[in-house]
C-alpha cells in the first residue's frame, strides 16, 4: 500500500539512491521511465525539482518542499497501517452446517493466531441458501449451490461435498430392500432432494415409503437417525465420525451421491485484504 502517486514513488526513489540508475533498480523500472516520471511531475507542477551534479541528483527548493510533502504521506501511511491492525475486524461466513464443521471451521480457526484482530462469526444455515446473506450485507462469504451465485459476485467452487445413506446402527445386517419398504427418510425439510438423489442415481427409488419425517438441524437429524426414527443421507466426513463410534452404519457401502456444484461467494475486493485472501485460501 501506498499513498504516493507513482510519479512520487519515483520521485523518491531518485532523492534516496541518488542517481535515476539506481532509481530504477529500486522500483522496477527502466531508466528512461524514472526520468519520463520525474519529467511528468515537473511538468505538472511547472517547475524544476531536480540539478544534476558531479554528487548525483540535488533537489532544488522546490524538490526539497515535495520532498517533505512526500515524507509527511509516508508517514501517516504507516500511522494508518499500524492503526488498522490494531483495530478488531468482524467477519462473518454462512454456509450448510456439514460443510461448516467439516472444512471451514477447521480450517478458518487455523488462522486466528495469524490475524488475531480478526473476529468471526461461523454463521451455519441448513434451511435455505446464504446468498441472500451476502447480498444484504450480513455475511462476507458464503457457500452456495453455483446456481445462485449472482453475476456481481465472485467464486470460486469447492472440491465435491459427498453423501453417503446411513441407518441406526442397530440395522447393520438388514437387507437394504427390507428398510426402504418399512422405514421412513429424515430429510431437512420437503425440499430436500438429496436422499432421493441418492436412491434414484442407484434405481432403488421405486422401493421406499412415500412419506418422510423433518428435521432442520444436522446434529438433530443424525441423532434422529442413530435412535432408529429412519435413515438419511448425511455428508461423508459428518457420518464417518458416527460410524466410528457405532451411531450409525453406513447401509450402501461404496455408493455415494457427489455434490459438485458447491462453491464460495463473495463480493470483489480490488485491493484484498491478506486475511480474506488467506480464507480464501485455505477453503478447498
Amino acid at each position: 500500500m501506498s499513498l504516493l502517486h507513482p510519479n512520487l514513488i519515483a520521485f523518491m526513489a531518485v532523492v534516496e539512491r541518488k542517481t535515476v540508475q539506481d532509481a530504477a533498480k529500486k522500483i522496477g523500472l527502466t531508466q528512461t521511465g524514472v526520468t519520463q516520471r520525474i519529467r511528468a511531475l515537473e511538468k505538472e507542477l511547472l517547475t524544476t525539482l531536480f540539478i544534476r551534479s558531479r554528487s548525483g541528483m540535488k533537489l532544488t527548493v522546490e524538490g526539497e518542499s515535495l520532498h517533505r510533502y512526500c515524507q509527511s504521506a509516508v508517514e501517516l501511511e504507516g500511522q494508518l497501517v499500524f492503526e488498522s491492525t490494531q483495530q478488531e475486524i468482524a467477519l462473518t461466513i454462512s454456509g450448510p452446517s456439514s460443510l461448516m464443521r467439516s472444512r471451514v471451521i477447521p480450517n478458518v480457526s487455523g488462522l486466528l493466531k495469524k490475524y488475531p484482530f480478526l473476529r468471526v462469526q461461523f454463521d451455519l444455515m441448513d434451511q435455505q441458501s446464504a446468498v441472500h446473506k451476502l447480498k444484504n450485507g450480513t455475511s462476507q462469504i458464503v457457500l452456495v449451490r453455483s446456481p445462485n451465485v449472482a453475476l456481481e459476485m465472485d467464486s470460486r467452487i469447492l472440491r465435491p461435498e459427498r453423501y453417503i445413506l446411513v441407518g441406526p446402527m442397530a440395522w447393520k445386517k438388514r437387507s437394504i430392500k427390507d428398510i426402504l419398504q418399512n422405514e421412513t427418510i429424515i430429510d431437512f425439510d420437503q425440499n430436500d432432494t438429496y436422499t432421493f438423489d441418492f436412491l434414484e442415481k442407484y434405481r432403488l427409488q421405486d422401493q421406499i415409503q412415500s412419506s418422510r419425517h423433518y428435521v432442520n438441524n444436522t446434529d438433530a437429524l443424525a441423532s434422529m437417525i442413530a435412535d432408529g426414527a429412519g435413515y438419511s443421507v448425511l455428508a461423508q466426513e459428518l457420518a464417518s465420525e458416527l460410524i466410528n463410534r457405532k451411531l450409525l452404519v453406513d447401509l450402501q457401502p461404496g455408493k455415494f451421491l457427489d455434490l459438485t456444484d458447491i462453491c464460495l461467494a463473495w463480493y470483489p475486493r480490488p485491493e484484498m485484504p491478506a486475511y480474506f485472501k488467506d480464507i480464501l485460501n485455505v477453503l478447498k
